[in-house]
């Protein structure tokens, strides 16, 4: 290398391999993991630290045993936490993929409304699931059950509390505390660039970009239904105020006051708040299924909840077949004209055409197109529907130990998202088989998909009509979940390819809640406000009757929609009566681009 970056200190001598700090390099085959004190890894490590893959692979040359698993190197120094596991030998690490990767991931589930860890697990629970939870340093989870699970401390009594919970699940009473408690985590644990250096090398170097003060971390947030809501809301608050330093936990409410503030003196007081005290974030993934947002007794929306430039990467599964009146589906939306034109510098207005006046409720749209100039980041989006309603695309809709079911199509596409954008989200290769996805065709390449099965004569399944499950039904499906397979005897093998269970999985029931629970329609005869983005990406909205319509897909013409391969299989079926299924949103295949 002819030149070291002058972010590094002078002392770094490539020609040696002299560091100015403790090492200890662990050499494995066949993953060539350099690793160093508090477990970062030298190899594939960002670009600025090109240099230190150079020095790693003077050291393999030099110190490395026939066997490849012994290492020169000086002990790890005190301050490496001994509560978390070294990696040994590739034995170790061949259950999980990727590996290992030069950088920690964060991950954060935020679960449906009334949702938990029970006999009809969602889908957020079955990514959860397979996610590696043993390295700290390589990855810390998060998991929080769904609105309408539990109460904020402040709640005393039990009557109070029971009174909260049934607010919280039907108009998200407490939303503030879910959003908080996933800030609280990150602000605990998401370790800045600057703070690994410094730990590393006693030094902060002074750099500008493209280095992310937060490249030490990646930040993935998942949630489903008005979790998802939950997590969208979360990384708004994080573009908005940032994320404060460690323990000051009674900044955290006024920092949520901040967020949700739409006024202009409350935006540049939110501005000026993160600059004081807090460090800028991206997130690397933001990953939803079926979102949904009613939130409160009069609906609001929060800032950055629709678009936000510090996420990198957004995946949305969206329901064809939900019909619910407060169960529409909340899309990514871009800035219309009037909205971009607030957001250029005093010194471009003149060249643009300025609007004569913002309409107030396109008022927090347009705070956020010009905030969002600082950050101006293009976000990948990309937004599949499913067929299926609200809990056939984020699960919940059937029992545990019902393994064919419209839900793992959607799970199973968010999985192969997250490989195919390099988020580094390290996944059981168990898990993965279970839903029978193949690891192998994942990392370290994803593989493309073999073409769907022919449907022949195989029929779209109903609903079955044998009624509830009884208790020792539950039980089972939770020993089930659990992955307890003493009953399939030492020599069982699961055989069925990907392709075979999407199959099955596409021909499964939709539960429709309206046709199976009659509660649900008092609020299709209650007038409700309804909004939707038309083609020119200006805002159209009314109020009127839902009675049981299906959603609007928008702008479908002009920017065309994107639709799992699975429906096209759905199509092509037929149910037993030999009706063929007509998804109930006003879809136009005619523009529809099919997605794997």
């Amino acid at each position: 290398m002819d030149k070291i970056p002058s972010v590094f200190p002078p002392i770094i001598q490539v020609e040696d391999c002299q560091f100015p700090f403790p090492v200890q390099f662990l050499y494995i085959k066949p993953v060539r993991c350099f690793r160093m004190k508090g477990g970062m890894e030298l190899k594939r490590w960002s670009p600025i630290l090109t240099i230190m893959a150079e020095a790693a692979s003077a050291v393999e040359e030099l110190g490395t045993t026939e066997n490849g698993t012994t290492v020169a190197g000086s002990p790890i120094d005190p301050f490496s936490s001994s509560d978390d596991p070294e990696i040994i030998g590739s034995a170790l690490l061949d259950n999980v993929i990727p590996p290992s990767h030069p950088y920690r991931t964060l991950v954060l589930c935020f679960d449906g409304t009334g949702d938990q860890f029970d006999s009809d697990n969602s889908n957020i629970i079955s990514f959860f699931t397979m996610l590696k939870k043993d390295d700290n340093t390589q990855q810390m989870v998060y998991y929080q059950a769904g609105i309408g699970t539990y109460t904020t401390p402040q709640v005393a009594t039990p009557l109070m509390a029971k009174f909260s919970k049934a607010l919280d699940e039907a108009i998200a009473w407490n939303l503030h505390a879910h959003v908080m408690g996933g800030y609280e985590f990150l602000m605990q644990n998401c370790k800045s660039f600057n703070a690994i250096l410094i730990t590393l090398f006693g030094w902060e170097p002074q750099y500008s970009a493209p280095f992310s003060d937060t490249a030490g971390d990646r930040i993935c947030i998942f949630g489903f239904s008005r979790g998802a809501y939950t997590a969208r809301s979360l990384a708004g608050m994080i573009h908005k105020v940032g994320i404060l330093p460690r323990c000051n936990h009674q900044q955290v409410p006024f920092a949520y006051k901040m967020y949700t503030r739409e006024d202009e003196l409350g935006w540049a007081q939110s501005n000026a708040f993160k600059k004081a005290f807090s460090v800028h974030a991206d997130i690397e993934f933001l990953g939803v299924w079926d979102t949904v947002n009613s939130v409160g007794i009069f609906p609001r929306r929060l800032p950055f909840t629709t678009s936000n430039t510090i996420v990198r990467t957004f995946r949305h599964a969206v329901s064809l077949d939900e019909r619910r009146a407060k169960f529409k589906a909340n899309l990514w939306n871009r800035p219309n004209a009037n909205e971009e034109t607030l957001g250029i510098s005093s010194s471009k207005k003149k060249h643009h055409d300025q609007p004569k006046k913002v309409h107030k409720s396109h008022s927090l749209r347009a705070l956020e197109a010009k905030y969002n100039k600082d950050h101006s980041q293009p976000t990948d989006v990309e937004e599949v529907w499913f067929s299926g309603c609200h809990c056939d695309i984020g699960g919940g809709s059937v029992s545990n130990d019902t393994t064919i079911n419209l839900a793992r199509i959607p799970l199973r596409w968010m999985i192969r998202e997250c490989f195919k954008t390099n988020t580094g989200i390290m996944f059981d290769r168990d898990g993965l088989r279970d839903l029978g996805m193949n690891p192998d065709a994942l990392y370290p390449e994803v593989l493309p998909r073999p073409p769907p099965l022919p449907v022949g004569d195989a029929c779209i399944q109903d609903i079955p009509t044998e009624g509830s499950l009884s208790q020792a039904q539950k039980d089972s499906a939770l020993k089930n979940y659990s992955g307890d397979t003493s009953e399939l005897g030492a020599g069982a093998v699961v055989t069925q390819t990907e392709e075979q269970l999407e199959l099955l999985d596409a021909l499964s029931p939709i539960y429709d809640q309206l046709s199976l629970v009659w509660f649900w329609w008092i609020l299709e005869f209650f007038p409700i406000k309804q909004r939707y983005q038309r083609g020119d990406n200006s805002w159209s909205s009314y109020f009127g009757w839902n009675m049981g319509r299906g959603r609007i897909i928008p702008k479908q013409k002009k920017q065309g929609v994107k639709v799992h391969r699975s429906v096209k299989m759905r199509l092509e079926a037929q149910h037993k009566d030999g009706s063929k299924y007509q998804p109930k949103a006003n879809i136009d295949f005619a523009n529809a681009t099919w997605v794997d």
